[in-house]
């Protein structure tokens, strides 16, 4: 046997197939505990004392520098410190919580939001990427498409809610992402954002099945009548998702 001609008496295929094994099982252990950067260490519902993170445990910090120059480390011990507004519905850990005051605004279930920073999202060229057609007219509806605005909103409940005002376009993804409605309101009016995805559109009017038509005057507003921050979309949105449990009495309740 020639020197170095080990193939002759070690299975290689046998020690490749192992070292594979290896190799994955370390890919999954480094991606598991990646997964890990945000989110924890969980809430206990025992004790604030307790840290509930989980195999593997959490990562060492990393520090990632931001497109605008800031940096950011993570994991850290940075938690949600807004107070749950919400009661549990039983004497049980994990039990569900049910919303104090007004369940559209609570902030809890199908209504929950993150604090996201309060700023606008940016395209690539740091100019605000959600905008309204009246701000930037290089952008419009198409000739083949239904043009909502003007058109009137009706909630759930068949009730006209308001008037389709503007249309906001996202300027990265190319795609409208809300309808901005003005809402009669006492002494005048509001204008309100409505997610495109929550809302179906024809020739003569926008539906929407998550709220009722008198819930449009609580939706949360924007500071800027032309911009949208990324906290103030998650307001947004986690309205209309409440809506869907807790727009009317039936929907809390069991299908059967």
């Amino acid at each position: 046997m020639q020197t170095g001609a080990i193939t002759q008496y070690i299975d290689v295929a046998q020690l490749a197939l192992y070292a594979f094994w290896v190799f994955f099982a370390g890919l999954i252990y480094y991606l598991h505990q990646e997964d890990k950067r945000e989110g924890y260490p969980l809430e206990s519902d025992r004790s604030d004392r307790v840290k509930v993170q989980g195999f593997p445990p959490m990562p060492e910090p990393k520090t990632f520098l931001l497109r605008n120059g800031s940096t950011v480390s993570v994991p850290n011990d940075k938690r949600d410190t807004r107070v749950v507004n919400g009661t549990p519905s039983g004497n049980w850990l994990g039990a569900p919580l049910e919303p104090n005051g007004n369940p559209m605004l609570a902030g809890v279930g199908p209504g929950s939001y993150a604090e996201r920073a309060d700023v606008p999202d940016l395209t690539f060229e740091d100019t605000p990427r959600i905008v309204p057609l009246r701000a930037d007219p290089a952008f419009g509806v198409a000739a083949q498409d239904s043009d909502p605005r003007g058109k009137p909103v009706f909630g759930a409940d068949g009730q006209q809610g308001g008037t389709v005002r503007d249309v906001w376009v996202d300027r990265a993804e190319m795609l409208f992402r809300y309808l901005e409605v003005s809402v009669p309101v006492a002494g005048g009016s509001r204008n309100v954002l409505l997610p495109v995805n929550f809302s179906r559109i024809n020739s003569r009017s926008v539906n929407v099945d998550s709220i009722l038509g008198a819930h449009f005057a609580n939706v949360p507003t924007t500071r800027n009548p032309d911009l949208v921050t990324l906290l103030e979309e998650d307001k947004v949105v986690a309205y209309y998702g409440a809506g869907t449990l807790y727009a009317t009495a039936g929907r809390q309740e069991p299908l059967i």
